[in-house]
């Protein structure tokens, strides 16, 4: 008997340590990037929730591509800066051009130098368009305390500065599989790929 062929899902980004941590998370599915299918993707992310731009962002890729579509929108909120970055992470002290991870990380740690509340959590709303009224939205949280200075050279993002005292190390410093089973996106996604098992595509 042959098997069956595994759900196409188009990943409403362009970043590929996203992509790369898409692929892992929804095994059972066919996941490609916005060019692999030849489609220019761009999306200005202006939402007051993570959901407004998760689903903002899979709604525009979808009337581009008409087929399934995953997104996400994910960020880091720090309790002693109010929850910020939060929805602004991917932009947080950017002005005229964006910051590097690397120079975004060293932008939060200087802010929160002098605080004594470092607790914080990820955040990832994840969404899948089917089309324009029938979506699926799941979002989890990801706890862990901010580090004084970045450490290891895994993930992307806010992961270095991270650090899990259950664990006693930082977010980066985990292996893929590990990450996997404990982060918002890993729990978003098995939520996620949970719902899309029960449909047909």
């Amino acid at each position: 008997m042959a098997s069956k062929k595994r759900p196409v899902l188009t990943v409403a980004t362009n970043n590929p340590h996203k992509l790369r941590e898409f692929r892992r998370l929804f095994p059972g599915f066919q996941l490609f990037s916005p060019d692999q299918i030849g489609s220019a993707f761009s999306y200005e992310e202006t939402g007051n929730t993570y959901l407004d731009n998760a689903l903002g962002k899979a709604l525009h890729l979808y009337h581009l591509i008409e087929t399934p579509v995953v997104a996400d929108d994910s960020g880091l909120e720090v309790a002693g800066l109010g929850g910020q970055p939060g929805i602004y992470s991917s932009r947080f002290g950017s002005v005229d051009t964006k910051l590097s991870d690397f120079e975004r990380n060293a932008y939060l740690l200087n802010r929160a130098a002098s605080l004594s509340d470092r607790a914080c959590f990820f955040v990832c709303c994840m969404v899948a368009v089917f089309d324009e009224k029938r979506f699926f939205a799941v979002q989890e949280t990801f706890p862990g305390v901010l580090a004084a200075e970045p450490s290891g050279s895994g993930g992307f993002g806010y992961d270095p500065v991270v650090y899990l005292p259950e664990k006693g190390k930082t977010v980066a410093e985990l292996g893929d599989q590990e990450k996997d089973a404990i982060s918002h996106r890993g729990k978003a996604a098995r939520r996620l790929a949970s719902l899309l098992s029960t449909i047909d595509f």
